[in-house]
């Protein structure tokens, strides 16, 4: 039997040889994320451990001779090995409630005269309470000679969040609090009711976090409005599903858009039910500045005409770089060798407290040239390498990014990466774990609401439970004009 001559049988075997490489990696990509660390540490081998190494190298030890030998003395000194005493415990908050219970002895002698006492503090619970507040309001018969008064008189009522519902703005407040900050669904917080001796109607809990939600849109919008107001924001993107009436047994994959103002630290979320342009599209389109995403294209068809300045993520180049080390180890290496002295540069200026103008003065001084130099090795190297293989495409994803990804280095504001919306994004993830989908879009909606207002409360570290509390005691009553003056980061608590 003849062998054809006309098949390379050569480069089949390359071929197939980097098929599997190839599956390998993404095989190893894969288990990573499904059982590995999912941070991006990254140790380079170039430093010299500094535990269990006396850094001499082999051939120094070879070559090593004695020339002189010298007496030498030391002093011995004892190493103290008791153990240090314990600081003893923190002392637990001030503003915490006390609650003093005095212990006397069984047996006192008569004669005995107090000397002082011992003080000790044990931290205790006290579950949520459901409680009923009754308004009594008095009526009043006005005497018939009094023209001006109606016959019976009576106070009004204090202002309810929501007309006619039994439910008060304190435990609208903790039901939305439970479930999209501490990610309880409202069955499981039924059943808690339940428990307190307290049953509502599954439906009942849903119309009242709609409601509750439907009365702070003015908020919602106010905040958009102030997001896209500013001239740099951040833009990423995460899945949501959701039951729709249409998909019989299955759920629709809708998505948060997030738009962040990572610099006054306010975030916003619109739900959209399809990935394409059109949601980001809608919402970008009177907006004039510079917006930082990862390398999803359709921002680029969004920028393009539209007055917006696009920037990409360095932290995405150094994921793929990350993802390579495995598989070309000396250029992976020396990428994110790179990517980490501009990380030291950022850290430096952000340790001294430099301005938006010295700011960029250093960086001008210190990153334009490594991100110059890295940028000219990634275009050598991608010439010596497979375009498939795992480094060939960590360099094509950043060659062909680069001059978005170095600009943010020409500014005194931009910033190098997406991370700050990326942490917006989690608490997201953490609720979809937990109660699974929305149930409507209509649902996701006002899910993406209510992540927006929460999460800006989360980046300026204010209690949530308060500032909502008291938003839906006042919000309907409260003066369109200044309705922003109610956004977290303006708000000032108006109830005791």
């Amino acid at each position: 039997m003849q062998s054809n001559p006309n098949i390379d049988y050569k480069q089949r075997y390359e071929q197939a040889e980097q098929t599997i490489g190839q599956l390998k990696h993404e095989l190893a990509v894969l288990k990573k994320m499904i059982f590995g660390s999912r941070h991006e540490k990254f140790i380079s081998n170039d430093v010299p451990p500094q535990q269990l190494s006396l850094d001499i190298q082999p051939e120094q030890t070879l070559a090593s001779s004695v020339i002189t030998a010298q007496r030498i003395t030391y002093t011995r000194s004892r190493v103290n090995t008791e153990p240090p005493s314990h600081p003893g415990r923190n002392k637990l908050p001030d503003h915490l409630r006390r609650e003093e219970i005095i212990i006397e002895p069984a047996h006192i002698p008569p004669g005995s005269k107090k000397i002082g006492q011992l003080e000790t503090e044990v931290l205790e619970y006290k579950a949520a309470e459901l409680y009923v507040k009754k308004y009594i309001r008095y009526k009043y018969l006005a005497p018939e000679s009094d023209a001006t008064a109606s016959n019976i008189i009576t106070a009004p009522l204090p202002n309810m969040p929501l007309p006619k519902c039994i439910a008060g703005s304190s435990l609208l407040a903790q039901m939305i609090i439970d479930k999209f900050v501490d990610h309880l669904p409202l069955h499981r917080q039924m059943q808690r009711f339940e428990r307190a001796g307290v049953k509502f109607p599954y439906s009942t809990l849903t119309d009242w976090v709609s409601a509750a939600a439907n009365l702070i849109t003015p908020l919602y919008e106010s905040l958009v409005s102030h997001v896209l107001s500013v001239d740099y924001i951040q833009c990423d993107e995460t899945p949501m599903p959701v039951l729709d009436k249409d998909k019989k047994g299955k759920t629709h994959r809708g998505f948060f858009w997030a738009y962040q103002d990572s610099i006054n630290k306010l975030v916003v979320f619109d739900y959209q039910e399809g990935r394409n342009k059109e949601g980001p599209a809608k919402m970008l389109a009177t907006y004039k500045g510079t917006i930082q995403t990862d390398g999803y294209l359709v921002y680029d068809t969004i920028a393009e005409g539209s007055g917006i300045t696009l920037i990409h993520c360095m932290a995405h180049a150094r994921r793929y770089f990350i993802d390579a080390l495995d598989h070309d180890r000396n250029r992976a290496e020396h990428a994110l060798q790179q990517i980490q002295l501009l990380y030291e540069i950022e850290q430096h200026c952000t340790s001294q407290q430099f301005d938006y103008n010295a700011r960029k003065d250093y960086r001008l001084k210190k990153a334009v040239p490594v991100l110059s130099a890295l940028g000219i090795w990634m275009t050598e190297q991608y010439a010596q390498v497979l375009p498939k293989s795992p480094i060939g495409q960590a360099l094509a994803y950043s060659i062909k990014r680069w001059a978005k990804l170095s600009l943010y280095a020409r500014t005194g504001n931009l910033l190098p990466d997406n991370n700050l919306i990326e942490n917006s994004i989690r608490p997201i993830a953490l609720g979809r774990k937990n109660h699974l989908f929305a149930g409507s879009h209509e649902a996701a909606k006002r899910s993406a609401m209510l992540y927006s207002l929460l999460g800006t409360c989360k980046m300026h570290r204010i209690n949530p439970i308060e500032w909502l509390a008291d938003v839906l005691a006042i919000v309907a009553e409260y003066p369109v004009n200044k309705i922003k003056d109610l956004l977290p980061h303006n708000w000032k608590p108006t109830q005791n």
